[in-house]
């Protein structure tokens, strides 16, 4: 069902039109969960570009997908690359929505969480403190 959308979707919409960016982000989150992981991090990584190409790369809705991509990666113990997208999700969402909104500590506890996974729990302290 999830591929019949987003086929319909590119095919009215085109393939870089918001709705059928969440369709991408959403079958990409199935196929994660189906353990499709390179097909599941190909689409996170398209639904990433197209965000960025159409509404710039800390819109919320972009930064929503980059956090989507990195707790995929995260799940593969790709934890550095993980990292960087948590920490500049972090960075983004204390600047345009406070140090205080839910999103933004969200985003933090992620980056700790993946700063724990690779052994740093000193700087992943840090990190929720700071939030």
């Amino acid at each position: 069902m999830n591929w019949r959308t987003l086929d319909e979707r590119e095919k009215i919409l085109g393939a870089d039109h918001p709705s059928t960016l969440i369709s991408v982000n959403n079958l990409a989150i199935v196929l994660d969960s189906q353990g499709k992981y390179d097909e599941s991090e190909a689409m996170h990584r398209r639904a990433v570009a197209g965000y960025q190409k159409i509404l710039g790369p800390d819109h919320p809705d972009t930064l929503i997908s980059v956090s989507n991509l990195a707790s995929m990666l995260q799940s593969q113990g790709k934890y550095k690359e993980s990292e960087t997208m948590y920490r500049h999700t972090l960075e983004q969402r204390k600047n345009i929505l406070g140090p205080d909104h839910p999103k933004t500590q969200l985003s933090a506890n992620n980056l700790a969480t993946v700063l724990r996974l690779q052994g740093d729990s000193g700087d992943s302290e840090t990190v929720e403190r700071r939030a």
